[in-house]
């Protein structure tokens, strides 16, 4: 006997698989237009995320690795970078003039140290309570400890066609001065050295200019704003009239198997007290897989409010990297870093808890007391970089290029005059950490 209710359900059914198929064409046919709608109007939409896990042989109490950042949470995961970014290249050559300009959305535990934190919650020559600026400061997550947000970058860039080229950006950027950075794909080690971190400026607020002179040189000068830290980290709603200069020269030679390059920075603080710095960086192809890096910088500050009084404050860094390609998809490298911290204002452990806090003296980052003494710091790192999807050149892009990161890690402090152990009670400590980098 016929059955309408099973011939309904029959055509159901089938006008539900069709609809589904249809609307699966529609999503499929958007999904390719978007990328190609982006790449026709000069856009990329692009990002990684990056995370690990590090063992400190020392198990310290308060969890952390002592006076090392970005890799600072002892013997667990972090998600240390999800970072989404927009960005339209710009020329560096032609004769028609070009615009374009960047923006990065950057989610993790690196975020904290990111942040434009150009007004500290103390003022450095005073030590009166500050008013931080809210830049990026504080987004979210207070209440988790270890993960925030930070917009590190978010610039406009314009090509202007004179001479051999000149390129200007305009807002937030990362600083062209020093080696490593705070872009996971961008460094070798999955920490980073004492030299970024305390040595030097992540972000500056301002402009900046790059011309190209010829093959082998180029200039970048530029002026930034919205630091009370010598242009360090600045924002956009504080110290906005506090002006100061960044400049910097690159130079390769001809076959591009050595680079140098000297810049610095010079700014003042919120008492227009004088702030500079300088960074050297030499680097040479020592054999077609072999790459050697010499950076050095050194830093001073004037009138510094410190715990033995007022007083003049300076800081330098030698840090070397050697790296050598086994195989087209393992290479092996070793870092050497010995900074020197004076006064004991540079190097703080935890880092974390200092850069939480807020102008009454309390850290979101957890109540654990953070120290810092006049010290030499030294440490030495030795890693491998893996990418194990390399050679097979299949599957989806992102996994291709997967960079798997094993690190071990040396670290020791010796205090200049007095006695110092700020690895938990400690001198010294061995990391062992294990980390991936997925670009997508």
């Amino acid at each position: 006997m016929h059955n309408p209710c099973k011939y309904n359900k029959t055509r159901l059914y089938a006008h539900t698989g069709i609809l589904l198929l249809f609307l699966l064409s529609i999503c499929n046919a958007h999904a390719n237009s978007f990328p190609n709608l982006l790449k026709q109007s000069g856009l990329e939409l692009g990002g990684w995320i990056n995370g690990g896990a590090t063992y400190n042989a020392n198990n310290p109490a308060d969890g952390f690795n002592g006076a090392v950042t970005f890799a600072d949470r002892a013997n667990r995961f972090q998600l240390n970078q999800l970072n989404i970014f927009l960005q339209r290249n710009v020329e560096s050559e032609g004769t028609k003039w070009d615009l374009g300009g960047r923006f990065d959305f950057l989610f993790g535990t690196d975020a904290i140290y990111t942040q434009a934190f150009g007004i500290s919650a103390f003022d450095e020559n005073t030590g009166e309570p500050s008013n931080r600026g809210n830049w990026d400061l504080n987004l979210c997550c207070n209440s988790t400890r270890t993960y925030g947000i930070a917009l590190p970058q978010a610039y406009l860039e314009a090509y202007v066609p004179m001479g051999r080229g000149l390129n200007i950006k305009v807002g937030h950027f990362y600083t062209p001065l020093g080696y490593e950075t705070v872009p996971a794909p961008d460094n070798f080690f999955y920490t980073r050295g004492y030299i970024l971190n305390s040595g030097e400026p992540f972000t500056h607020t301002g402009l900046l200019g790059s011309h190209t002179i010829n093959r082998n040189w180029q200039i970048q000068g530029g002026a930034t704003t919205g630091s009370a830290t010598g242009g360090w980290d600045g924002g956009f709603d504080k110290q906005l009239d506090n002006w100061g200069g960044l400049a910097n020269i690159l130079w390769n030679s001809d076959d591009r198997r050595t680079a140098a390059q000297l810049g610095g920075t010079y700014g003042r603080t919120a008492t227009d007290e004088p702030w500079l710095m300088y960074s050297v960086v030499l680097q040479h192809w020592l054999t077609p897989k072999t790459h050697m890096v010499l950076h050095h910088t050194h830093g001073w500050a004037a009138n510094i409010n410190l715990p033995g009084g007022i007083q003049n404050a300076a800081w330098y860094s030698i840090n070397t990297h050697l790296t050598y390609d086994l195989l087209r998809d393992l290479s092996v490298g070793i870092r050497m870093e010995r900074f020197h911290d004076r006064n004991g204002w540079r190097v703080f452990s935890p880092y974390r808890i200092l850069s939480a806090l807020n102008n009454k003296g309390v850290s979101y980052a957890g109540n654990i007391p953070f120290i810092s003494a006049p010290a030499d710091y030294y440490a030495v790192t030795l890693g491998m970089n893996w990418k194990p999807i390399k050679r097979w050149n299949k599957g989806w892009k992102p996994i291709r290029n997967i960079n798997i990161r094993k690190n071990i890690r040396y670290d020791r402090a010796d205090g200049i005059d007095m006695a110092f152990r700020p690895f938990d009670g400690k001198k010294d400590q061995f990391l062992f950490s294990l980390d991936a980098t997925i670009p997508f």
